[in-house]
């Protein structure tokens, strides 16, 4: 797998993923591509799984949350000279399969941060998680000034542009927010969505995002963007004018 002459890689931050992270990792590896794995220290088997493989490990002493996870990914991304970074999560909830379609719409749009979407089998997805994701996708979609398609999905292909904002003061998942919002807002990149499905059947663990808190943290920072750029109206009607981005071409 290749686009064009960008060089990539997959990261994937991960806690106390034991139960999945071996299959992860692997399935990514069966493509060909690097893997940058980091473990917000975890206290499973997770570290000793991984370890085992042929990946770039990086571990936290203690918790640090998953922005400062994907912090420490992408710093070492770039010292190793990566062009651009698809992250995923070591839960099995992201799949190698959709790497390929992902991979080919950032080689169609090499100025958007594209987001494996979360728009298909959307009845899988809890009430409370899919009322919770309409309202992060209608508020960062504002601060973005242009629509948006599944803020939270953890699946993204993240160009140059995009990881050199590695050190915004954001942490949590609330990093994840702030990247977009930067690099729409600073970088003035495009955000496109390819269609994944809604996978929450099956042996997952509980997630690490609490619907209230964390998106109560996102919320605030928002607000807070919407308010630093000044143009909140005209902001708003962008974000309403058009439908995201979707680039759904099956690749084979």
């Amino acid at each position: 797998m290749n686009t064009t002459d960008v060089r990539w890689c997959v990261l994937i931050p991960c806690l106390n993923e034991e139960a999945a992270i071996g299959r992860v990792v692997q399935s990514v590896l069966a493509l060909g591509v690097p893997v940058i794995v980091v473990d917000d220290g975890s206290d499973d088997r997770t570290p000793e799984i991984v370890s085992a493989l042929p990946v770039t490990l990086l571990r936290h002493p203690q918790r640090r949350g998953k922005g400062e996870g994907l912090r420490t990914g992408f710093r070492e991304a770039l010292r190793q000279g990566y062009d651009a970074v698809l992250t995923m999560d070591g839960d099995g909830q992201h799949l190698a399969s959709d790497i390929p379609r992902i991979a080919a719409a950032a080689q169609r749009y090499p100025h958007h941060i594209v987001i494996g979407a979360r728009l298909l089998d959307r009845e899988q997805q809890p009430k409370n998680r899919r009322r919770a994701n309409a309202v992060a996708d209608w508020g960062i979609s504002w601060a973005c000034a242009q629509p948006v398609a599944d803020t939270q999905s953890g699946q993204r292909w993240y160009p140059r542009a995009a990881l050199d904002l590695v050190d915004l003061p954001a942490e949590n998942f609330v990093f994840e927010a702030a990247i977009l919002i930067a690099a729409t807002r600073e970088k003035g990149l495009g955000v496109v969505s390819v269609p994944i499905a809604s996978r929450y059947q099956g042996e997952f663990r509980l997630s690490h995002f609490s619907p209230v808190r964390d998106v109560a943290r996102i919320t605030f920072y928002t607000v807070g963007q919407l308010v630093r750029h000044g143009d909140v109206v005209a902001s708003y009607r962008r974000s309403r004018a058009s439908r995201p981005i979707v680039f759904d071409t099956a690749v084979t």
